[in-house]
C-alpha cells in the first residue's frame, strides 16, 4: 500500500481485522474513510470514497455477490450467455496459471468492470476474515472484480493476522493460506468430532504459538490456563491441512453439541451447506441433547420465493408467503436434496423448519457486526416456535 490508497472502514473500530488495517494504513501515510453506519447502504459508501483496498466478512461478499447477480439476471438472455462464456474463459486461463490481470483484459472490459465498478471502481485487493468464505464466492470475487482476492485467518487473541493467501494462487481457493512470519500452526486431534491430525485428509483443532500471541485474559487466569496447554493456544476452530501446505477452517469445536442417540453436530458446518440452497438466504440450524432430531430458523430469500409463488400459483407480500405451509414444505425438500448432494448423515438432516421474512440482523442483536450468530439470542426469541416444533415432529419416525 501507497500514500495513494484508500481503506473504507465499516468494521466495528474495536474489531482486530479492522484495527490491524487501520494501524497500518495510518503508518503507510495512506487514507480511511468511516461509512456511515448503515451497511444496507453500503454501495453508496463505496460510490463516494471509492477505495483501493477493500476488507470484510463473508457475509458483505454474499451481499456484493447479490448484487451483481441482479444486475446480470436484468441482462437480456444472449448478454447472459456472453457473460456466462467470458466468466468460463477468464476462469480456465486463471486456473492455467496466468495471474487475473492478464488471463482475459477482454473479458475485464466487456464483462466485469461493471463488477469492479460495484465496489468503487478502483479497487485492488480484496481481503476476506471473521468467518470461511465459500469456495463458490470466492472464485466469483476473483474472476469479476478485476482485483486480488485472498482470505486470512486470525483472532484478537493472536493480535489479527495468522495466516493468510497467495493473490493469484488458484490452490489456495477456498483455504486461509499459510502461516504468516511470526505464527507456528499446529493440528490437535478432537476424537468426539472424529478429526485426526494423522489421518487423510489431516484435520484438528487449530493451536498457534509465536510473537503475536498474546499473554493472557484480562483478569481471567482460569480462562486462560484453559486456552494454553504446552505454550500452544487452542482457537477453538477445526481446520483442515491441504497438501500444499494451506489451511482451511471447516468447522468450529466450541460450536457443537450431542443429540440424545450420542451423535455429535457441528452447526456450523451444517449452516454452511444447507446455505447453498437457493432458495435460502440464511439458516439458524438447533439441537439440544434431549432431542434426536434438528429443526432450523429459516430466512427465504425474497426474489425466489417470489418466483415460487408465481409458478405455483400464490399470491401475496413476502411475509404473507412465509407463512405458507407450502413453501415451508417446499423448502424442507430443498434441505433434504442439499443433504443428499452434501453426503450428509440422517442425524444431520433437518426435520422441522420455521420461516422468517425478517433478516437476523445486528439491530435485533442476533448476530455479531461480523455476522456470527449469537445463539443465545436466537434461541431465545423462537422458542416458542421450536418447542411447536419439536411437539409436532413427536411421534414421527425418521
Amino acid at each position: 500500500m501507497t500514500v495513494d490508497d484508500v481503506y473504507l472502514s465499516f468494521l466495528p473500530l474495536a474489531h482486530v481485522l479492522d484495527r490491524i488495517i487501520e494501524e497500518y494504513f495510518f503508518h503507510k501515510g495512506a487514507s480511511v474513510g468511516f461509512y456511515h453506519g448503515d451497511l444496507s447502504a453500503l454501495k453508496d459508501d463505496l460510490m463516494e470514497l471509492k477505495p483501493t483496498f477493500f476488507a470484510g466478512v463473508p457475509r458483505v461478499f454474499e451481499r456484493v455477490h447479490e448484487g451483481a447477480m441482479k444486475t446480470i439476471e436484468a441482462l437480456s438472455p444472449l448478454k447472459q450467455k456472453i457473460f456466462g462464456i467470458l466468466y468460463r474463459y477468464k476462469l480456465a486461463w486463471i486456473n492455467l496459471g496466468y495471474k487475473q490481470k492478464y488471463a482475459s483484459p477482454l473479458a475485464d472490459l466487456l464483462a466485469f468492470r461493471k463488477v469492479k465498478a460495484g465496489l468503487g471502481g478502483r479497487v485492488r485487493l480484496v481481503v476476506s476474515g471473521g468467518a470461511p468464505l465459500s469456495t463458490e464466492m470466492e472464485e466469483f470475487l476473483r474472476v469479476t472484480t478485476c482485483a486480488f482476492v485472498v482470505q486470512g485467518y486470525g483472532l484478537t487473541e493472536t493480535c489479527g493476522l495468522a495466516t493468510v493467501g497467495f493473490p493469484d494462487e488458484m490452490s489456495m481457493l477456498g483455504a486461509v493460506g499459510v502461516p504468516s512470519v511470526y505464527s507456528e500452526i499446529r493440528l490437535e486431534e478432537v476424537p468426539e468430532m472424529g478429526y485426526n491430525p494423522l489421518g487423510n485428509p489431516p484435520c484438528g483443532e487449530i493451536c498457534i504459538r509465536g510473537k503475536t500471541v498474546f499473554a493472557g485474559y484480562h483478569k481471567a487466569p482460569d480462562l486462560t490456563k484453559e486456552s494454553f496447554k504446552d505454550g500452544w493456544f487452542h482457537t477453538g476452530d477445526i481446520g483442515e491441512l491441504l497438501p500444499n501446505g494451506a489451511l482451511k477452517i471447516i468447522d468450529r469445536k466450541k460450536n457443537i453439541f450431542k443429540l440424545s442417540q450420542g451423535e455429535y453436530v457441528a452447526v456450523e458446518y451444517l449452516e454452511k451447506v444447507y446455505s447453498s440452497a437457493p432458495v435460502i438466504d440464511d439458516i439458524w440450524v438447533y439441537g439440544n441433547s434431549a432431542k434426536s432430531t434438528l429443526v432450523a430458523v429459516v430466512i427465504p430469500n425474497e426474489n425466489n420465493t417470489k418466483k415460487w409463488a408465481d409458478l405455483n400459483g400464490h399470491t401475496g407480500s413476502f411475509s404473507e408467503l412465509c407463512s405458507l405451509d407450502q413453501l415451508r414444505n417446499y423448502i424442507l425438500l430443498e434441505l433434504k436434496t442439499v443433504a443428499n448432494r452434501n453426503k450428509l448423515r440422517h442425524f444431520e438432516y433437518i426435520k422441522g423448519i420455521i420461516l422468517d421474512h425478517e433478516p437476523l440482523d445486528v439491530q435485533k442483536e442476533l448476530v455479531t457486526p461480523t455476522m456470527k450468530k449469537r445463539r443465545d439470542r436466537l434461541l431465545k426469541r423462537y422458542q416458542v416456535e421450536i418447542d411447536k416444533i419439536y411437539q409436532s415432529l413427536t411421534g414421527r419416525i425418521f
